[in-house]
């Protein structure tokens, strides 16, 4: 057994767990924003019940969502200490940023909104959910910038063998950064709107009695799908000038791979600085993926008269077709962190230097049990997910009033005499 397999085994297991709560969290905020201050201008009833079910949903995955962040945090401490010595002074900043935003000002405002039903002012109570997805995506830049300077360090320097940060502009104006912080947020609206527009046509299919209400999210969720597949594709396509250029072997058979592969070799020694087959192939499925789902936009017009639902042929579609954004967002992270082996830090630090000095018994036994772990959270929320989606908007436990208790079943005791 090699600790460095299985060390990268560890972390590429948990952080694909983690980041598919991460990308329904971030896709439901944004559409849950939507329904929410829909309901507080219109003050409608058809959009407080859309608000309470889809907040049900986003709050399940949330709280699941932090669990398998906490567990995937320990890694960096227990597995990675070579990145943590060498380069943490740089790397740690934006990662410290990210947790106070999302562990305390993200959470706090959600806490607020989930307990502030009816007790709360509306312009309040919509106020925090706008600030519980604001802070939502300020968490994702600040991981993405942390990320991209893996990709590619800049604003650094080296003193006494450690890597100290000499301008923090450089880390947010990062070319591996903006495209991918758009690619990222593109993905999860597009996962948002495929989760939306396929619950509800389950609930159309089985002919509910909300049907109008479900008929609305369907075209909510389409409507934001389709536009979000067109940004995904943008903003992945725009992403390969810059890569080509700061990570010249992440595509290969360049001159510009060649010459800075005989650069690394003069400096580290020899070595395989090739990237491995799987970032290639993961990013091949994940462009035939995209293009399949740029057929969204075939669906739109049907939305028309309602055909989309007397059809109930594009229900099943998008029903079937669910999976298909998670698979591409995993498939795209193995694209961009296998991309960038054999470095943590691309051309600075060099994997093998990273990982920790554990015994590979110990790092087997932790990579079962952070398996085991977040694959139970990863289980124990889509059946949640599922069962409550399943029980449709009738009256979600979000949002009820405290004098609205559901009916006890059990029969009156009798009277004495």
């Amino acid at each position: 057994m090699d600790t460095l397999l299985l060390a990268r085994l560890q972390f590429a297991t948990t952080t694909s767990i983690h980041f598919l709560f991460v990308v329904v969290t971030l896709g439901l905020v944004t559409l849950l924003v939507g329904l929410h201050t829909t309901w507080f201008l219109t003050r409608d009833q058809k959009w407080e019940r859309l608000t309470r079910f889809w907040g049900q949903l986003y709050v399940i995955n949330y709280v699941l969502g932090i669990a398998t962040g906490i567990v995937m945090e320990f890694q960096f401490g227990l597995n990675w200490s070579g990145l943590s010595r060498y380069v943490g002074n740089v790397f740690g900043a934006p990662l410290a940023i990210e947790t106070l935003v999302a562990f305390f000002l993200e959470s706090t405002f959600l806490g607020m909104w989930i307990f502030g039903w009816h007790r709360l002012r509306p312009v309040v109570h919509v106020a925090l959910l706008w600030g519980v997805a604001i802070t939502a995506y300020a968490s994702a830049f600040w991981i993405m910038v942390a990320n991209a300077w893996l990709q590619n360090p800049v604003g650094y320097e080296v003193r006494d063998g450690i890597a100290h940060l000499t301008d923090f502009s450089a880390l947010v104006t990062n070319p591996t950064f903006g495209m991918a912080f758009g690619h990222v947020v593109a993905a999860s609206l597009l996962v948002g709107g495929m989760l939306m527009a396929a619950v509800s046509s389950w609930h159309l299919i089985r002919r509910t009695p909300d049907h109008a209400l479900f008929r609305t999210s369907l075209r909510i969720g389409l409507v934001t799908a389709a536009l979000a597949i067109t940004a995904v594709q943008g903003f992945g396509f725009a992403q390969f000038g810059p890569v080509g250029e700061v990570q010249p072997t992440k595509f290969g058979g360049t001159p510009a791979a060649d010459a800075l592969v005989a650069e690394w070799t003069a400096r580290f020694g020899p070595g395989n600085y090739e990237p491995p087959v799987l970032s290639s192939v993961g990013l091949g499925f994940m462009i035939l993926i995209g293009f399949g789902l740029g057929l969204l936009w075939l669906l739109l017009p049907l939305l028309w008269r309602d055909w989309i639902v007397r059809l109930r042929f594009p229900l099943w579609l998008l029903l079937l077709a669910l999976p298909l954004p998670f698979v591409a967002v995993i498939l795209g992270w193995i694209a961009r962190e296998v991309g960038r082996q054999p470095w943590v830090a691309y051309g600075l630090l060099p994997t093998e230097r990273a990982v920790s000095g554990v015994d590979p018994g110990v790092m087997l036994a932790s990579l079962i049990g952070f398996t085991l772990l977040l694959g139970t959270l990863a289980v124990t929320n889509w059946v949640l997910l599922a069962k409550h989606a399943a029980r449709g908007a009738d009256d979600p436990a979000l949002g009820r009033r405290p004098d609205d208790q559901p009916a006890d079943p059990r029969p009156e005791p009798a009277l004495a005499g």
